[in-house]
């Protein structure tokens, strides 16, 4: 409206006959751009009356007023079927949207603050522009042998990337609750990849339980080594006793994943993350320096430390990450409150386990 307006006053001025009206087709090829059809269609039969009085006013022969204003209404329906085109697309778009984010909150179920004697923050960033979820994936659940979780990165993008992240949280989801051992839930993750996944496909994870009061059991099966944040500050990178190859790939060597046990008191944190992160690069191609991040941002407060880490990789890679990226990290605070010796026999066997959280 606002360029019609200015073209008629140009023309109201200067005169000049037909320099000036061609110029009012700008007026609903720019309305398409932001308004819907009908808006459109206004500004072009605005357009047109103006052009004609403009025409008649100027004395504009009649064959080349028949043109201008021939070509005006042609713009006019062309920029109206534009815009009707558009705001398919844009309901297309926010539909798909949505769909995505349910299919976040089913399969990257939001994690509360307080999982039972742990403060939990996590951040996931999907690389595909309009996505919410992708090949990374994480699951943190409580169950009658302790907090256990995992975090994981399916071979791969889109949606078979996807499909895998889901069929691997299910099976965890399950497992952890009903296996006593550590070792067994991973052996039932890798039994149903092996049934699952192609020749060529794998996925790196790292499976973490606590059983008791002050220890952590560490599974990783080829995946980036956790970081170990002691109550003092130092930051320990948890390397596997013996090098495990992802899960989907075990019947291809005789390796097998190793059980570490790690102390973990109170003010202790353990960050666990997917190459996403780590392999984020800068304007000269170095590497995020994952560790060195941590302990400068650090704090009694994971989201806080968690929100200053993203930031950091993102201002260090110029905005935008070009993978998958989730990082998880769990705090256990002092809790004089809590009573962690208070433990249960596990159902079906004689592992001992913290009682049920809820």
């Amino acid at each position: 409206m606002l360029i019609v307006s200015v073209v008629v006053l140009v023309a109201v001025l200067c005169g000049a006959g037909t320099i000036w009206l061609p110029l009012l087709a700008v007026g609903p090829a720019l309305a398409a751009t932001t308004g819907g059809p009908r808006g459109v269609l206004l500004v072009g039969l605005l357009a047109a009356v103006l052009g004609a009085a403009l025409g008649t006013r100027d004395h504009v022969p009649g064959h080349e007023l028949t043109a201008v204003l021939s070509a005006l209404v042609a713009v006019t329906l062309a920029s109206g079927l534009a815009s009707a085109l558009r705001a398919r697309r844009e309901r297309v778009l926010a539909a798909v949207r949505s769909v995505a984010e349910a299919a976040q909150h089913a399969l990257l179920k939001p994690v509360p603050a307080t999982v039972g004697p742990f403060q939990v923050a996590v951040r996931y960033s999907a690389a595909a522009a309009e996505a919410r979820i992708g090949g990374d994936f994480y699951a943190l659940v409580p169950t009658p042998y302790g907090v256990r979780l995992i975090v994981g990165d399916v071979r791969g993008k889109g949606l078979p990337a996807v499909g895998t992240a889901a069929l691997v949280l299910g099976v965890f989801r399950e497992a952890a609750y009903d296996e006593p051992d550590l070792f067994a839930v991973v052996g039932r993750i890798e039994r149903s990849l092996a049934r699952n996944l192609g020749a060529d496909d794998f996925v790196t994870a790292v499976v973490v339980g606590y059983p008791r009061a002050g220890q952590l059991e560490v599974v990783n099966c080829g995946h980036a080594p956790p970081l170990l944040v002691r109550e003092s500050g130092t930051v320990v990178t948890v390397e596997p006793d013996r090098p495990a190859p992802p899960l989907g790939l075990r019947t291809l060597t005789d390796e097998i994943p190793s059980l570490q046990v790690l102390p973990f008191a109170d003010g202790d944190q353990l960050l666990l993350y997917t190459d996403g992160v780590t392999e984020a690069r800068n304007q000269v191609r170095e590497f995020y320096p994952l560790a060195e991040g941590l302990a400068r941002h650090v704090s009694d407060e994971p989201a806080g430390t968690l929100t200053a880490l993203h930031e950091e990789l993102l201002a260090y890679v110029g905005g935008r990450l070009h993978d998958d990226a989730a990082l998880l990290l769990l705090r256990k605070p002092a809790a004089p409150h809590l009573n962690e010796d208070l433990v249960t026999p596990a159902p079906g066997g004689s592992v001992p386990g913290t009682a049920p959280l809820f």
